[in-house]
């Protein structure tokens, strides 16, 4: 089997990892950034097309505010320094999930990275923020009811954030956590799920390719024999 065309990453134990260095959630979040660009690349040398990141869900607004704010922060810095360099790799991005209560200035440089990158096609990198799967399911039906468009499985699907993508065949958690948490719930009904135990900052080069050979040994049936 040839490689996936779309892989999607719970990214989960920074804040864990970091207490566990005997530092702060917030220093193993930053450091959580640094495997994103490895992982990044290493789905550039698999020729992945779409790479979609669980950075910030509609549930972690119950985090303390202190962490949220670095979290803004972090994520708006990490555009700011890595657009230049977004752009000379062909990498586009593409915010999927409401970043309506995000603040200003992020919001800006979010849409600033969305349109400079827009005709990049070297990969996709989909930013899921404040996104949640029932929610998006929810505006989605909400929109057809709305302009009378038929409820059935194509139109849903043609209207949610991912409408111009394929499903993602691959969906990794890192954290040895055993649940979705509202992610991509719709989009990976046919999805290979992979739990990693290592938290996040620790997940390295060597087992995203460990994962992706894996895949391709996998016979894929969807429901057939």
């Amino acid at each position: 089997m040839s490689s996936p065309k779309h892989v999607a990453i719970i990214m989960d134990g920074n804040g864990r990892w970091g207490i566990k260095k005997k530092k702060s959630r917030n220093y193993g979040h930053n450091e959580g950034v640094k495997v994103v660009e490895k992982i990044i690349a290493e789905a550039i040398s698999n020729n992945i097309k779409y790479l979609t990141l669980f950075t910030f869900s509609t549930e972690n607004w119950k985090r303390p505010k202190k962490e949220i704010s670095f979290l803004m922060y972090l994520l708006e810095q990490y555009i700011k320094k890595e657009l230049k360099n977004l752009l000379k790799k062909n990498i586009k991005i593409k915010i999927i999930g409401n970043i309506r209560k995000f603040p200003k200035k992020l919001k800006q440089r979010l849409r600033e990275a969305e349109i400079q990158t827009l005709r990049n096609t070297k990969i996709q990198i989909n930013i899921a923020l404040n996104y949640g799967s029932k929610e998006e399911i929810i505006k989605t039906v909400k929109k057809l009811n709305k302009q009378s468009i038929p409820i059935n499985e194509k139109n849903i699907s043609k209207n949610l954030y991912t409408k111009d993508m394929p499903d993602p065949e691959i969906l990794i958690r890192t954290g040895n956590r055993f649940r979705l948490s509202n992610f991509l719930l719709w989009q990976s009904s046919y999805t290979e799920i992979f739990f990693v135990k290592k938290l996040w900052p620790d997940f390295s080069k060597k087992d995203f390719n460990y994962i992706i050979k894996n895949f391709k040994k996998i016979r894929r049936n969807f429901g057939g024999i």
